[in-house]
């Protein structure tokens, strides 16, 4: 009872984020930039959507293929059709519930192949490690490929910090922040040493070695190179759908690979922020793209282009799956007949 409540509260908690970032997404705009955001939804070509969530699809496609990878040492050998509704069907559920995803996604393929639950969520592990890897990666690269853009940005934020409204230097500012790194990592080092023999501690050393297992987990695979593939297939898709993104406005047409990067890295993080990254993802693309000379209001409303058409395929694709998976399975739970 206790844990429903805490994840009714942290499903409000991070709705309600969303929500607000929304309202001040739209409470931010200046009357021109609302109307900026008006004509460009109005004018917003639509249809273009379409590839863009035609690619995301074939994107959950190859991860299914590539989960199905991590299940063969197990012994198992799932079809591509349940393996791909199972992938589906955790993106939609996440939708739902924060983290739900995962527990439905190898929930509904352990009933429907029979595999035990608790191996393929050692499977889950090593995906969101390697997912994690990536993202890291493209981070990096984001910033490589565009250092004076995002420098440029970093000093703004830092002047921004370091010195107030007449340009004066403020160092107790980065000392009072110094001093709080400097104190949370003493007290997190200490607690470390007096609980190191607690649940929690033990608990924490037990998922690290369970990321590092999952890591070291690739190079035992038979198709490590297919793996890596089809992990490279996923991230350049996403790249894919959102340079066909840039098509479906005016403002953003002229944008290319450099702005897909930014927003593939800072749309990622804003995605895991709130409730399928509702208003936090919407918010990070309306603060990223001023870089790229595009106003708030038009950099607002490609968001929300971009967040529908993620969000709208994981709906209909979700809802789909749900209607078909028991169908597809039927004959595998039919009695047979005794005259047979």
């Amino acid at each position: 009872m206790k844990k429903k409540a805490i994840n009714t509260l942290q499903y409000i908690f991070f709705l309600g984020l969303g929500i607000f970032l929304l309202w001040l997404s739209a409470h931010n705009l200046s009357f021109e930039n609302r109307r900026h955001l008006a004509d460009a939804l109005n004018n917003a070509n639509y249809w273009l959507v379409l590839p863009a969530m035609l690619l995301l699809m074939v994107s959950h496609y190859i991860r299914a293929l590539r989960w199905k990878i991590l299940i063969r040492p197990l012994g198992y050998s799932p079809s591509v059709v349940n393996t791909f509704f199972a992938t589906i069907l955790g993106y939609f559920f996440n939708l739902l519930v924060p983290r739900l995803g995962e527990v439905m996604k190898c929930t509904i393929l352990a009933k429907h192949e029979k595999i035990p639950a608790d191996k393929l969520i050692g499977t889950m592990v090593t995906e969101r490690i390697c997912d994690f890897i990536c993202l890291i990666l493209i981070i990096i690269i984001t910033v490589f490929i565009q250092f004076d853009t995002i420098h440029q940005y970093a000093a703004m934020q830092l002047n921004s910090l370091l010195y107030d409204g007449q340009g004066r230097f403020e160092i107790y500012k980065i000392a009072t922040i110094l001093g709080i790194l400097a104190a949370i990592i003493i007290v997190l080092t200490w607690l470390a040493r007096i609980f190191a023999a607690s649940k929690f501690i033990r608990t924490i050393k037990k998922i690290l070695k369970g990321i590092w297992a999952g890591i070291t987990s690739i190079k035992h695979l038979k198709n490590k190179w297919l793996f890596l593939l089809y992990t490279f297939s996923i991230w350049m898709l996403y790249l894919l759908s959102i340079r066909i993104g840039f098509y479906t406005m005016e403002a953003v047409s002229h944008l290319g690979f450099k702005a897909c990067f930014s927003i593939l890295s800072f749309g990622s993080l804003a995605m895991l922020a709130t409730q399928g990254g509702i208003g936090a993802y919407q918010y990070t693309i309306q603060k990223l793209l001023p870089l790229y000379a595009i106003a708030e209001g038009p950099a607002l409303g490609f968001g929300w282009i971009l967040w529908i058409a993620q969000t709208g395929i994981v709906i209909f694709a979700g809802i789909l799956c749900l209607l078909l998976l028991p169908i597809i399975n039927r004959s595998k739970y039919e009695i047979p007949s005794v005259n047979q």
